[in-house]
Parts: C-alpha cells; sequence; structure tokens
C-alpha cells in the first residue's frame, strides 16, 4: 500500500497531517502505513477509498487505478431507427461546453453542485436523452467508477475552458469535506442546443439538481447501464433500453 498511498495523497493535494485528520488518526500513523510499517485497517482503507476517490482494491494491492486514455470517437452519421444502433459515443465537445455552462448557469450555484454531482447530471442527460429519442445529446463516454458513472477526459475538457477564461474552478467546503465546484465566466451559446434539447436539461436539473452526490450515486448503482457493466469499462449507450422502472425515463416503456 505504501507506495499507491503516497502517491494518491499528494495527487489529491493532501498533506500527511490534513489527510491523517480526516481519518482520525496520528500522522505517525499515517506515516507507518506510507513506508509499510503497518498495515491499516479495513476500515481505514474504505474511508481512504472514499477520500482519495479510488478502488479500494487498489490499496489493499499497492496499484494505481487504470487510467486509460480514452477519446471521444469522430461523429458518426445517425442510423435509421429500424437499423442498428450505434453504441460508440459521437464526438461533440463543443455541445458538451455548451451544456455544462447551462447547468453551471441554472443550477451551478446550489452548495450540493459539485463535480460528482455534475458527473452524474452529464450521465442521466445523456443516458435519459438517447432512451427517449434513440439519439445522442452530447454522446460522451462515460467510465464505470466505484461512486457512479464517470464522464470521461472531463478534466481536460474542462481545464481547456478554464484555460480560455469560459469557467473557473474553485474549492469550497459542502458539510465537513472539500467540494470542487464550477462557476461559469461566459454564457452558454444557446444556439447550438435546440428546443427539445433544452426542454430535456431543465426536465433533468428539475428533478436531480437538489440531490446530493451520495443519492445520485445511489440512483447511478440502479441503473442498468452501470449494473451491467464491469468497474472502469465504457458504460454502453443501449443498456438504457432495458432499464427498470426505477430509473427509466420512456413512458412507453413496459419494463417493470
Amino acid at each position: 500500500m505504501k507506495t499507491v498511498l503516497k502517491t494518491l495523497r499528494s495527487r489529491h493535494g493532501y498533506t500527511q497531517e490534513a489527510l491523517a485528520d480526516k481519518l482520525s488518526i496520528t500522522r505517525q500513523t499515517l506515516l507507518k502505513y506510507e513506508t509499510g510499517e503497518a498495515t491499516p485497517s479495513m476500515d481505514i482503507i474504505k474511508q481512504l477509498s472514499n477520500i482519495l476517490q479510488v478502488d479500494y482494491t487498489c490499496l489493499i494491492e499497492d496499484r494505481m487505478p487504470e487510467e486509460p486514455e480514452y477519446r471521444i470517437i469522430p461523429e458518426t452519421k445517425t442510423l435509421d431507427r429500424h437499423e442498428l444502433r450505434i453504441s460508440i459515443p459521437q464526438r461533440n465537445i463543443e455541445k458538451f461546453k455548451q451544456v455544462l455552462l447551462y447547468i453551471l448557469q441554472k443550477v451551478g450555484a446550489k452548495p450540493n453542485i459539485g463535480e460528482t454531482v455534475i458527473y452524474k447530471l452529464l450521465y442521466f442527460i445523456d443516458f435519459d436523452y438517447y432512451e427517449l429519442y434513440e439519439e445522442q445529446l452530447m454522446g460522451l463516454k462515460y467510465i464505470k467508477n466505484t461512486y457512479g458513472p464517470t464522464p470521461v477526459d472531463f478534466a481536460k475538457l474542462v481545464a481547456k475552458m478554464e484555460e480560455k477564461g469560459e469557467l473557473e474552478k474553485v474549492t469550497t467546503k459542502f458539510f465537513d469535506k472539500d467540494q470542487k465546484k464550477y462557476l461559469p465566466v461566459k454564457s452558454p451559446n444557446l444556439s447550438m442546443l435546440t428546443g427539445r434539447e433544452l426542454q430535456h436539461i431543465d426536465r433533468v436539473l428539475e428533478r436531480l439538481s437538489d440531490k446530493t452526490a451520495t443519492e445520485l450515486s445511489e440512483l447511478s448503482h440502479k441503473d442498468i447501464p452501470w449494473i451491467g457493466t464491469k468497474m472502469r469499462e465504457v458504460i454502453d449507450y443501449e443498456a438504457v433500453f432495458y432499464r427498470t422502472a426505477e430509473t427509466s425515463v420512456n413512458p412507453d416503456s413496459k419494463v417493470v
């Protein structure tokens, strides 16, 4: 554990004192974990897993989580609804940027809207739209992580938006946890979104934007696309057509 623990702590910007404080242990105890002089209990390992946002098996096996370099695939033609649907997401980085700015403009000031909540809002916006209309809205790729779907290359795309002065990243506190928030600096270009797309985004925000990260993670864990995917693999859009009534948004769905 010693190698991966120290690396992940540094990557997340924690000092030994800060991380030890979060774990309610002494800095000396944490130092022993990092040097291999002591092995933490399973309870501590699970806490570390949550804080460092990594599967606990990586800590136990002292290995860094895999970080596959997925890329948003170049745009493909939309098939007739009776043809075999394309599972690979379309490239639409500009639309993603406008959707993100729109989300931040509408609900970004809410205290619960941190990075993890944004991940889930993007996921449900994309997957709900695909279930309803058999078309992609943003067409982002999402991988299955411990705490729910994560949009691939989100950090890279947001970093570029920050460089261009389109948004600003800040760190705040939500209850007792550090929270990454994004503030829109630029207004979204709504001409890139259709009326139907905007109405859909508004419905998702109305339904889900008041939920906490934990509540949205739990909801995503009940979704067939997430359930049917192996950890760290890309979630297949096609799985939305097998959703149960609990997460389906299609009023004509016969699945119960």
